[in-house]
């Protein structure tokens, strides 16, 4: 009996949901107990793949404009395409395409004309690259550190899934091994490309795809990085430095889904797994954490079904259909045209129940695949491992007698359509042989939690081939020295620089994702204010109108107008907080009349100090019992003053004024 049989059950917690398994077979660890040797025993290695939109006008192969988008109802014309699979050049067949011709999918592309042409669903060659998309992508490997290639040859990659008409995404390597720095080592950088974007998914229920394609075509560049992350945490500092890079260039466009992160593990004996379109950073560390424990439970599988099973080639599932009320048995309802289907798996006894990631066990990787590949929505799987009720736990009975089934066999009920059922035991069937070898290559989809599921299998190192309908295009020394006088400082540079400005760490974030970090600079040397106080206006003050503008883009340019004009006005820079909100929002609005509406009268510094002595009496004949509390007493005459002196004079001005008038009566 090997361990994964134990049946002594013990209850974790997980997140924030308790998880009960057998002992024996967990053999996970939460993200929050693990150290960077139990990352070293696993044998963890991560690699990232980073999209991000350049901020262009047009898109990168046609004259359509980038950056209108529309919504799921908003459209001029349907187009419905299905993917089939061609021969290579030598005669094989790509293991993607095959997937996704198995799942008989129809595509659908919700076009509108204002951000569409006839290029976007390839039926026109496509027009010259667009050079300003290319300019901005070579600034940016320039900052990354590649060596720029000679010539741009543009590429045809496989996109199988439906999300690029043409089946394929014209992409061209600009640059190569280059490299990023994180807080204790360097990341190698294997290529940045340049590349067009895909439709945006509306919805994928059984048989049907449907798309946007208001985002297809979109200029990006794809950086790749090889897999030098050894812990959670340094991928998530990798892709965060990458972040910034990119925006500090001022070149990309931001908010959501206009970059997104594809991340890439492995563990010893396991194999790379691609977690597709992590929608944000913060979740990389969890992601890639189960993603490692999960390859290390399908390896203990493996090692436990050749102890079993003596031939694991010769190896294959027993099916029969089953004539049963789904109803009666599994509480469905409305599948009255579905076919069931028992199967016996040889050797997967207590295999299926076996903890893959938290809330996942191995009977989810099969029911995954099922909607994916013979595309029969949950439910579609019932397992004789699961905590079954009474009628259903006599019907696996039945079954096991029906396959003459040994305590080491493990038995599923599947259903769906007739039509489908032949993909659906197929699909068991090969994801069942994969586990003999431990980690299949696939493509996973992240979810909230740091959980995945299976997307599609991992397309083929093949997948790539020259685009004849694209000349290579020059890259000389003239333009890449242009590129390189536009460069900004590296990232390395502005951090050290908030660091020499002593600006607290939980503002550099918020800083460096905006790339305010040159914004900073201009206003400490014009306007003489102190650091702190210029990160404290823009980390406080521009992050709540961040959330009042809901999503529209606040002008960068605004603040530098509003910046001059307070040193124009001689205006004490604390107006600066009063002035924002007003000159951000309206800003068809001249600065004067924003002055004017606001609560601001001139006032000399010495008419304003002239008051605390009164105050000071005031003070004391209103709190007696507070005489000789300086503290109290110039919290109070602040609060009578500060709305005369905001603008007029500096607040730590007045406050050491009535601090030394308070301390003279005291």
């Amino acid at each position: 009996m090997t361990d994964i049989d134990s049946k002594k059950e013990q209850t974790v917690m997980i997140g924030n949901q308790l998880y009960q398994y057998t002992k024996k077979e967990l053999d996970y660890l939460p993200i929050s107990k693990a150290t960077d040797q139990t990352y070293a025993d696993l044998g963890f290695k991560c690699g990232l793949e980073i999209h991000q939109q350049l901020l262009t006008d047009q898109k990168l192969f046609c004259r359509c404009p980038a950056g209108i988008y529309q919504k799921d109802d908003d459209y001029d014309a349907e187009l419905i395409r299905h993917m089939r699979p061609t021969l290579s050049e030598l005669g094989e067949y790509d293991g993607t395409a095959l997937m996704e011709f198995r799942t008989r999918k129809n595509i659908i592309y919700r076009i509108k004309d204002e951000n569409s042409c006839t290029y976007d669903i390839d039926d026109t060659p496509p027009f010259p690259l667009n050079m300003d998309a290319l300019e901005k992508a070579l600034e940016i490997s320039l900052l990354l550190g590649c060596n720029i290639v000679g010539e741009l040859h543009i590429a045809r990659k496989q996109y199988l899934d439906g999300s690029i008409p043409a089946g394929f995404q014209r992409t061209g390597i600009l640059g190569i091994e280059g490299e990023i720095p994180i807080a204790n080592k360097k990341i190698r950088i294997i290529q940045i490309s340049i590349e067009e974007d895909s439709c945006r998914e509306v919805s994928d229920i059984g048989h049907w795809r449907t798309y946007r394609t208001d985002r297809l075509g979109m200029p990006l560049i794809e950086t790749v990085t090889y897999p030098d992350m050894l812990t959670p945490s340094e991928s998530a500092e990798a892709a965060q430095y990458l972040r910034y890079l990119t925006r500090s260039s001022g070149q990309v466009r931001t908010g959501i889904g206009a970059a997104r992160e594809d991340v890439n593990v492995s563990i010893t004996g396991g194999t790379r797994v691609e977690i597709k379109g992590v929608a944000h950073i913060k979740w990389i560390p969890e992601l890639t954490h189960n993603e490692s424990f999960r390859q290390k439970a399908l390896l203990k599988i493996a090692r436990t079904l050749k102890e079993r099973v003596v031939s694991p080639d010769s190896w294959d599932i027993k099916s029969e259909r089953l004539d049963i009320d789904g109803a009666n048995y599994l509480s469905l309802t409305g599948i009255s045209d579905y076919e069931f289907h028992a199967i016996n798996l040889a050797g997967f006894g207590s295999l299926i129940g076996h903890f893959t990631q938290p809330g996942q066990t191995f009977g989810d990787e099969l029911a995954q695949r099922l909607k994916v590949i013979a595309c029969i929505d949950h439910p579609n799987l019932a397992s004789s491992e699961s905590d079954n009720p009474e009628l259903l736990h006599k019907l696996f009975d039945t079954v096991r007698d029906l396959f003459g089934s040994t305590e080491q066999d493990a038995q599923l009920i599947i259903w769906g359509p007739p039509e489908d059922i032949p993909t659906a035991l197929l699909t068991i069937k090969e994801r069942c042989q994969l586990a003999f070898e431990g980690v299949p290559n696939e493509t996973r989809k992240s979810l909230p939690g740091g959980v995945t599921i299976f997307e599609r299998v991992l397309p083929g190192p093949d997948r790539m081939y020259p685009d004849t309908d694209s000349a290579p295009i020059a890259i000389g020394d003239d333009l890449i020295e242009c590129c390189r006088e536009r460069m900004v400082p590296p990232v390395s540079d502005r951090i050290a620089q908030l660091n020499d400005w002593k600006i607290p760490l939980h503002m550099h974030n918020y800083l460096l994702k905006r790339n305010l970090v040159a914004l900073m600079q201009a206003v400490i040397d014009r306007l003489l204010a102190t650091p702190i106080f210029v990160a404290r206006l823009l980390t406080q003050e521009f992050r709540r109108l961040d959330n009042y503008a809901k999503g529209r883009t606040l002008p960068l340019s605004r603040l530098t107008e509003l910046f001059e004009f307070i040193k124009e006005k001689n205006l004490a820079n604390e107006i600066l907080f009063e002035l924002l909100q007003p000159a951000l929002i309206n800003n068809k609005t001249s600065l004067s009349e924003i002055l004017e509406q606001s609560d601001y009268e001139p006032c000399a510094t010495e008419e304003i100090t002239a008051q605390i002595p009164m105050l000071i009496e005031e003070y004391h004949q209103l709190c007696p019992k507070k005489i000789g509390n300086l503290s109290a007493t110039t919290r109070w005459i602040m609060g009578q003053l500060r709305p005369k002196a905001i603008g007029n004079m500096p607040l730590a001005q007045l406050s050491e004024a009535v601090r030394k008038g308070a301390d003279n009566v005291g």
